[in-house]
Formats: structure tokens, C-alpha cells, sequence
């Protein structure tokens, strides 16, 4: 019962959020824009690359979608103040963390399925790879929300927070191996990409869909990697939003 009672209220968050975000139908057609126009150019210049933009582009779109909790949970507390209402509610702080970062996701989802439709179509992939790579969007996502929600508490003025959104959507999403093979990345850094949650995922992807071969030893870095980095920055944002929490 403890368990529960301290979830309750995602729901309510979630679907408070999802109603928000579907207000603006704008910005979920443009979510993409980025990907879309990276695609566009891969077809024209680099054919061949296409299946590793598309997997690199869900990736990057999951991990998008997540930085989206970073802006949002900033501006209900900076602007509306409406955190201190829900924190002095019954409803535990990790039900609104995770509330609103479902909401949002979920929210945000069309652009990502039509994504993915697109990379069925040009990647043919076995079931197996296909809940692989199912497995990998959603680790990503965590990881990306959770340390998305985090930052957002270290704050007190919104234009203090669009240089890091736009630092942390770059640094980790654009320059390493997301939408370019690995093997295009130095050889002496390969390991660092494999361990960065949004290259390591898109390596792993790429090989779920047998378009990049990887070694099992790396195979066992990226996931290990990945799955330590979802429970490590959940675990820790659920603790945090505790700690940054006022009290009622």
C-alpha cells in the first residue's frame, strides 16, 4: 500500500500535462523538424547512411522529447508556481516528476511512430530487434527526462535555462555517432560513445536491426552502460524531487 500511496497522482499529473502539450499541436508537428531535415540530407548525399539516420533519429527524437520535461518544469515553477500547490498536496513528488514527463512523452509520441514506421519500412527488423530497440527508446527516454527534471530545479530564471537545453540537446545528440555509424567515429573514443546513452543507443539499435556489427563485449558495454544510467538517474531524480521539494 505504501508503494502505491506514493505513486498516486501520476495519473493526474499525466493527464493535467498531456492536455497542455496537446494545446499546441505546432509544436508536436515541428518536434521533428531537426530529424526531418538531417533525413532530407542523408537521402540526397549519403543514401547508403539512411538506416542509420532513421534508427539515429528515433534515438534522438526519444531524447528530445525527454530535454521537453527540462523547460516545462521549469516554467510551471518559475512562472506559474503551480509546484508549490502540488507539492503541498498528498500527491509525493515522484508522481508529479513522473507524471508530467509521461505526459509529455506521450504526448509528443505521433512524430516519433511515424518515425518509426518509416525506419520499419527501410530497415527490416526481426521481432526480436524490434523489442530491443523498443527497450533501448525507453531507457533513453528515462535517462533523458529524469536528468531533465533535475536540472530544471536548479534554476530561477527561464532564459538561464535555454543555453543548457540547447547545449545538453547538442553535446549528446548531434555530436557523437547518432546519425552517422560508429565506425565513422575515432577509434580511440569508440568507447566513450558506447557508454554516452544517446550514441550507445543508437549503436545498439543499429545492431538489434543487423545493420552494424558490434563486438559482444561491446555489446555488453552499451547495454550495461544504458540500462545503469535509466536506473541510476530515475532512482536519483525520484530521491532529488523529494529533497527539492518545499514543504507544505
Amino acid at each position: 500500500m505504501a508503494f502505491v500511496r506514493r505513486w498516486k497522482g501520476t495519473g493526474v499529473f499525466l493527464g493535467t500535462e498531456l492536455r497542455m502539450t496537446l494545446h499546441d499541436p505546432l509544436a508536436i508537428a515541428s518536434s521533428a523538424l531537426v530529424e526531418g531535415i538531417l533525413l532530407v540530407f542523408v537521402w540526397v548525399l549519403a543514401r547508403d547512411l539512411l538506416p542509420f539516420a532513421l534508427l539515429g533519429s528515433l534515438v534522438y527524437s526519444l531524447f528530445l522529447i525527454g530535454q521537453y520535461v527540462l523547460s516545462e518544469a521549469a516554467y510551471i515553477r518559475i512562472d506559474h508556481r503551480l509546484n508549490e500547490m502540488y507539492h503541498a498536496s498528498p500527491l509525493s513528488p515522484e508522481a508529479y516528476f513522473l507524471g508530467m514527463a509521461s505526459g509529455i512523452g506521450i504526448g509528443y509520441v505521433p512524430t516519433t511512430l511515424a518515425l518509426f514506421v518509416l525506419a520499419l519500412v527501410v530497415v527490416p527488423m526481426t521481432a526480436a530487434g524490434f523489442v530491443a530497440i523498443l527497450g533501448v527508446l525507453l531507457a533513453v527516454w528515462t535517462i533523458s527526462a529524469s536528468i531533465a527534471y533535475t536540472i530544471s530545479t536548479l534554476f530561477k530564471d527561464m532564459k538561464a535555462i535555454w543555453p543548457w537545453a540547447s547545449l545538453i540537446a547538442n553535446v549528446l545528440g548531434v555530436v557523437p555517432p547518432v546519425f552517422y555509424p560508429l565506425d565513422r567515429w575515432p577509434v580511440e573514443w569508440r568507447s566513450l560513445a558506447l557508454v554516452l546513452p544517446t550514441s550507445g543507443g543508437a549503436a545498439l539499435a543499429e545492431a538489434a536491426a543487423g545493420i552494424l556489427p558490434l563486438a559482444q563485449d561491446e555489446v555488453v558495454l552499451a547495454a550495461t552502460a544504458l540500462g545503469l544510467e535509466a536506473l541510476v538517474a530515475f532512482a536519483f531524480t525520484v530521491w532529488w524531487s523529494h529533497r527539492s521539494a518545499r514543504e507544505a
